[in-house]
């Protein structure tokens, strides 16, 4: 039997593309071997995870439509429809975290990108029948959570590629690019639904009360080639690393850790706002200001755009100074919004509610730059599939929050109560394990 390489030289004379050594952490091994491979899976990974977050977050545009093409849900019905596949998608989270250690990173971005067809092709079939139930609606917003689960397996494996001092770069890079796919579905979906693009395979248009016509199908159907493209892409392009197997029992070592519960909650705090805020601000705008909701991919746009700065800020500055200086941010981002809300001031609402968006986005970077300082490897790549997976759960409670408070309160508005609250605890928690002068984890 060989014996494992010990080397980066003793692997470049290995014919397979990867070998049975990699660290990253070795500087010859990197900058001979190590970098190469390890942006090839990232440039890979960026893509199929932008297409799961556009499955993901498809209803959060389509439930806007669907009243006026025939449907007759109620509000409270359709911010639920944009509500469920947050839900679905925070819970296969958890079992994505470890899929990645038990069948190798590659094996899992394959099936996770390939299954995105199923609620890619029923959605593009139901939303041309009115009489669809709404009972099968539920179902295929379920089904778009198979896109939600795919950024905790994609992040875990971009982790075991890069050394530590890049990594919250690469992070910010996979993931930023990624959750671009919020804003991207935002804003392709109202442009490709004004043309029968695919002829008679895509089905007949739907007439609006005001004689326009839409192919609203055409929200789910135009990414059925990209999803195949990509799929295919990725078994041919993608790797598994020989030192990221580990079994489900030694990675669920990280709900022991302190830490681990800790960092959830800042995640919380910064991703789940981002995309809690994604998925709802479509219908919160159209409540608000209906006359400027072709607006709504904006804030998902800004957010996944900064990110990689979030990252590459924390790279230079530290995650947990970044993470508290956010956090700040978000809290008086926040309290703008409601002020601007009450007072009919759609530009200070837009512009402060943007703010809102871009410090989620950094948040979002910084708080991962944060988890491989204060993990070890093989425990930082589950962390970060399992806070992301408790994050998750904003695209289910905060579109859920805003259709409680406008039911019960007259405004979606008081939702923000209770998002200023988890801030400001949220600062605490971040000062004092990781900020402050006698912080256990200074990062």
């Amino acid at each position: 039997m060989s014996q494992p390489l010990k080397t980066a030289s003793d692997y470049a004379e290995r014919k397979s593309r990867i070998g049975s050594y990699w660290n990253p952490e070795d500087p010859e091994f990197w900058e001979k071997e190590g970098k190469k491979h390890a942006r090839r899976n990232l440039w890979i990974s960026v893509p199929t995870l932008m297409l799961a977050f556009i499955v993901w977050q498809i209803w959060s545009v389509v439930a806007v439509r669907l009243n006026d093409i025939g449907f007759q849900f109620t509000q409270s019905q359709l911010f639920t429809l944009a509500a469920v596949p947050g839900l679905v998608g925070a819970t296969l989270r958890f079992i994505y975290t470890f899929a990645v250690g038990k069948f190798g990173g590659r094996n899992w971005t394959v099936f996770s990108t390939g299954i995105l067809l199923l609620p890619a092709l029923g959605i593009g079939i139901a939303v041309q029948n009115p009489d669809t139930p709404y009972w099968v609606m539920l179902l295929l917003a379920a089904l778009c959570g198979l896109g939600g689960g795919n950024f905790s397996s994609a992040l875990a494996n971009i982790s075991f590629f890069f050394p530590k001092k890049e990594k919250g770069t690469a992070l910010g890079i996979n993931g930023g690019l990624g959750n671009m796919g919020v804003s991207v579905v935002q804003f392709v979906t109202p442009l490709i639904i004004t043309t029968g693009v695919f002829g008679a395979i895509g089905g007949e248009g739907q007439v609006l009360a005001d004689g326009t016509k839409v192919w609203l199908q055409n929200a789910a159907f135009i990414w059925v080639i990209p999803i195949v493209f990509f799929t295919i892409l990725a078994y041919f392009g993608m790797d598994n690393l020989p030192n990221a197997k580990q079994s489900v029992s030694e990675q669920f070592v990280i709900v022991k850790r302190k830490h681990t519960w800790i960092m959830t909650w800042l995640y919380i705090a910064t991703f789940g706002s981002f995309i809690g805020y994604a998925a709802a601000f479509p219908l919160l705008l159209k409540s608000q200001f209906p006359e400027h909701v072709s607006l709504a991919f904006l804030g998902a746009f800004l957010a996944a755009a900064f990110r990689p700065v979030g990252g590459w800020l924390s790279d230079k500055l530290g995650g947990a100074r970044v993470t508290n200086y956010v956090l700040i941010v978000m809290g008086l981002g926040a309290a703008a919004v409601m002020y601007f809300t009450t007072e009919k001031h759609f530009i200070g609402f837009i512009v402060s509610f943007m703010i809102l968006f871009i410090a989620a986005g950094m948040g979002s970077g910084s708080t991962f730059q944060m988890i491989p300082i204060i993990f070890p490897p093989k425990e930082a790549a589950p962390v970060l599939g399992f806070t992301a997976a408790f994050a998750s759960y904003g695209s289910f409670f905060i579109p859920k929050l805003f259709g409680w408070a406008s039911q019960n309160t007259g405004t979606p508005i008081t939702a923000f109560y209770f998002f200023i609250a988890f801030y400001v605890v949220s600062i605490v928690l971040n000062w004092y394990y990781y900020v402050r002068k006698n912080a256990e984890v200074k990062c």
